[in-house]
């Protein structure tokens, strides 16, 4: 179920342990409420996911994504 409204791509980050990853998501602008885009469900299980390989520290897997930044010494 899609919520009705204007779609628009807002930038996300996720952390990690060792890298941080910036993802362009899908989100959409409310008919009902135009104060703030909203994520839906689809979206919110696509961003969990990212969040399991961040926390897995799998740079390979997300820099298939989006812009990995990796925590280095130095």
């Amino acid at each position: 179920m899609q919520i009705p409204g204007r779609r628009v791509r807002v930038t996300k980050w996720i952390h990690g342990r060792l890298c941080v990853v910036r993802v362009e998501a899908d989100a959409v602008i409310p008919d009902a409420d135009p104060s703030e885009p909203c994520l839906e469900p689809a979206t919110l299980r696509w961003l969990d996911e990212l969040q399991k390989l961040a926390d897995a520290g799998n740079v390979e897997a997300l820099e298939k994504v989006g812009e990995v930044f990796v925590q280095r010494s130095a």
